[in-house]
């Protein structure tokens, strides 16, 4: 939430100054900069109600939490992406249609230079504490940030070429955004997605197996599951003991290895151990 609070207060400081100089350059490609920067600061808003309703305690109709809406607001910002990079592709071809010619460059320059340093300080912000409690519509959220870094430092382009006299350098550069938009998009996209359908990076499941192997009185390890509940994570597996464990000291394996895995994955919020004996080891159906 601090995370949300802070880059809020920048992207919207920064918006309303870039969107003070449109009025006086007239350039598209600040205008467009200056929508993403404000898209970006929106952000923040489905972002801090998700994390609100992520806070709720389990019920009995919703037995994990509400940690799920932190991964549909993942879907907002992906759409709010998607936005940026259509409006901006819209002004672009508009204003080579209808060109007029950009003024003020100094000014232009400098609101893109002060576009970029804070969508940058913004994008470093939000993706360190993202990717520290696992979120990733945090991670996608900044990520749009350092899209719009990028499309600032694309007006600072947009200045140079109308200083040289090149025709539709504005325009064209506008369209370049927009493009360097769409593949931003893409990786936030597929970042999000893959967490909606409960996709785990395949390292955490390797760690988690070699966790319980490793454990002692583990004699095998089977159906390791991990899954992503918001920023909380979640891991399921079945252990195997030797036949002749008694249900007390097949308590203390499961522990033990339950620590090794707590040990292996930090963001671990609930973990679930079904123990096999020997024998009796195999799928589950």
């Amino acid at each position: 939430m601090r995370a949300l609070k802070v880059s809020f207060a920048v992207l919207l400081a920064t918006a309303l100054a870039q969107a003070a100089l449109v009025v006086v350059t007239d350039s598209v490609a600040l205008l467009g900069d200056t929508l993403h920067n404000l898209a970006d600061a929106l952000t923040a808003l489905p972002l801090a109600v998700a994390f609100l309703l992520g806070r709720r305690a389990a019920t009995k109709r919703f037995t994990y939490g509400l940690g799920r809406a932190e991964d549909l607001a993942g879907l907002v910002v992906v759409g709010l992406i998607a936005a940026s990079a259509v409006a901006a592709g819209y002004q672009a071809v508009a204003r080579v249609l209808d060109p007029r010619p950009v003024e003020h460059l100094p000014l232009l320059a400098l609101a893109g230079v002060v576009g970029f340093l804070g969508n940058e300080w913004v994008a470093r912000y939000r993706i360190r504490i993202g990717r520290e409690i696992g979120s990733a519509a945090l991670v996608a959220d900044g990520l749009h940030a350092r899209t719009d870094g990028f499309t600032s430092l694309a007006v600072v382009g947009a200045a140079l070429g109308a200083w040289l006299g090149i025709p539709y350098a504005d325009p064209v550069i506008g369209m370049g955004m927009a493009v360097l938009i769409a593949m931003v998009l893409r990786e936030a996209a597929r970042e999000v997605f893959a967490r909606l359908l409960d996709g785990v990076d395949p390292a955490m499941v390797e760690r988690a197996e070699v966790a319980l192997a490793t454990a002692p009185g583990v004699r095998g390890v089977d159906s390791v599951r991990l899954r992503w509940v918001g920023h909380r994570q979640f891991a399921e597996a079945v252990i195997v003991t030797d036949d002749d464990a008694t249900l007390v000291a097949a308590h203390a394996i499961a522990v033990t290895a339950e620590h090794r895995l707590r040990d292996a994955l930090p963001r671990l919020d609930g973990v679930t151990l079904h123990v096999d004996p020997l024998s009796c080891a195999g799928p589950h159906r």
